[in-house]
């Protein structure tokens, strides 16, 4: 366990990706690693692993990466099926000493080509889920292209080792952003930014019974994914990495593991809580629920909280960035959500992470007001690799722009309101309005507002499978907000969405205006 008395004093060590797996099996060499979907990389893992088995597969796949010709420093671009196996070819890379550069399946091969253009001669591996898309990458050689098959062709003979680590403030690990507004941008980090990252992890966990088995579903090419895997692990978590976000999958997987925690995508979970509708018990055996990325609607939270056969469940409710870790935490109850407001995200880890609400001139705002949120942590990403001008721009000393707009309230704590290329004038939150409309209408499981041409809020919503829309519901409930235009109802699968899940409001306004059909 994380000392006591190291709770709330900073105290880190520089992560070092494979050092850190490493460690972890040896440690904790029995623990074991579910699956539900077996790994093409790791083929020998099956479904049900351990730490140690694990971390020999790694190992052996870091020494055919060495004689892929794979070399210390080299930008390895990672572009394949969204699995676990992302995360373990990952350490693999760094086990070889390369610098893992995760890019999610999702993204286009125009839109790749640019982000690869800013590395240095990087190596590309996919898999067949990538490969027509990396063969139209242009940027990057096709000598440096591998499928993830050819990679574990090599016959290894006389391991090497593992690369010489680096220095602690060198880049070893880059993720992206998301997308939502142009091409993503390349987010470096280093181990001793992932190491605060993990620190800020570790109090968390610190309260949690190790022996109970830890269930998420997380995009792996993000930053994310690495910190939550890199945490668990150093303490021996037991876990069940979901692929397959399907609800029937899901709730196969549920009921076969029964875990006592669970983190994934807000998204995600509001889409799963149609399973709660149908049978609660699925998620009875969950005691712990975290997420992170954006804040969740209270009906959502309080339905996996009623699921739980636990006496005292917690919802732990995470904001953060990639480019500056999670940061602001507030954990709900049964009890406190019947009191609170849902968009109040919590305060900042103490002498980690805190936040604050300023004016155009980055004055402080007095509480109450509306402002730019800014963020301090110690696990500030290092740059934005190639775009090192877009990066500072965001810096206001050892603040960072967080690109959201919010409040500070009387007890200190963060309210998220929208994000600011999001606001819709005469309307404080548009957050808060798509909460209230989840919470009161069951039977719609997405609410997103974005802009008409005249600048006027327009819902964007979708139904809770084998529901219908219930027009008179509807009205009744938005007669008491600011005006809205009549809702355009699409499939939950239309909406444009990044690996979190989120939905890409900007190109979502531009499907609107290019004639994108209601379905109602």
């Amino acid at each position: 366990m994380f000392p006591l008395k190291d709770l709330f004093r900073p105290v880190s060590a520089p992560l070092h990706l494979y050092d850190n797996f490493r460690t972890a099996a040896d440690t904790f060499p029995n623990s074991k690693i579910h699956l539900d979907i077996p790994l093409r990389v790791f083929p020998e893992l099956g479904t049900q692993t351990t730490y140690a088995a694990a971390a020999a597969a790694v190992g052996h796949l870091g020494e055919q990466a060495i004689l892929l010709g794979i070399k210390p420093g080299d930008h390895v671009v990672i572009y394949k099926s969204a699995l676990f196996d992302s995360y373990l070819l990952a350490v693999a890379v760094s086990y070889a000493g390369g610098v893992p550069v995760m890019i999610s399946p999702h993204l286009d091969a125009e839109t790749v080509t640019v982000m690869a253009a800013r590395l240095k001669n990087p190596w590309l591996l996919f898999d067949d889920a990538t490969a027509a898309k990396a063969d139209a990458i242009a940027s990057v050689d096709a000598s440096r292209k591998a499928h993830t098959d050819t990679v574990r062709a090599h016959q290894v003979h006389a391991a090497t080792g593992p690369a010489r680590r680096p220095d602690v403030h060198d880049i070893v690990y880059m993720t992206h952003t998301s997308g939502t507004t142009g091409i993503p941008k390349l987010i470096a980090h280093s181990p001793t930014s992932m190491g605060w990252r993990v620190t800020w992890q570790r109090r968390v966990l610190s309260f949690l019974d190790t022996s109970g088995l830890v269930a998420f579903h997380i995009s792996p090419v993000h930053s994310r994914f690495n910190i939550g895997i890199a945490s668990l692990m150093s303490y021996g978590f037991p876990l069940l990495n979901i692929g397959d976000p399907g609800e029937d999958n899901v709730e196969q997987m549920m009921r076969r593991h029964r875990p006592l925690a669970i983190e994934s995508h807000p998204n995600h979970l509001v889409r799963w809580a149609s399973i709660l509708d149908r049978d609660p018990s699925v998620f009875a055996s969950v005691r712990y629920l975290h997420s992170t990325f954006d804040a969740v609607n209270k009906g959502t939270m309080l339905k996996y909280l009623r699921a739980s056969k636990h006496r005292m469940p917690v919802y732990l409710q995470v904001y953060g960035q990639s480019e500056c870790g999670p940061m602001v935490l507030r954990a709900h109850t049964r009890l406190s959500l019947r009191f609170s407001n849902a968009r109040w995200m919590g305060v900042g880890m103490p002498k980690l992470t805190r936040a604050r609400v300023v004016d155009e001139s980055g004055n402080p705002v007095a509480r109450g007001q509306q402002g730019a949120i800014e963020m301090f942590s110690r696990g500030r990403a290092v740059t934005y690799y190639g775009e090192q001008d877009r990066f500072e721009q965001n810096l206001r000393g050892p603040w960072w722009n967080s690109g959201d707009q919010g409040e500070i309230g009387h007890f200190g704590q963060l309210a998220l309101h929208d994000r600011q290329v999001d606001l819709i004038d005469e309307v404080k939150s548009t957050l808060a309005l798509e909460d209230a409309l989840l919470d009161k209408l069951p039977f719609l499981n997405e609410v997103i507002m974005v802009r008409t041409p005249a600048g006027d809020p327009q819902p964007v919503i979708s139904l809770t499978d084998r529901r219908t829309m219930d027009w008179d519901a509807w009205w009744a409930c938005v007669a008491e907000m600011p005006r809205l235009e009549r809702p355009v109802i699409l499939p939950y699968d239309r909406f444009p969405r990044t690996a979190t899940m989120k939905v890409q409001r900007n190109r979502l306004e531009h499907l609107l205006r290019d004639g994108i059909s209601d379905a109602a």
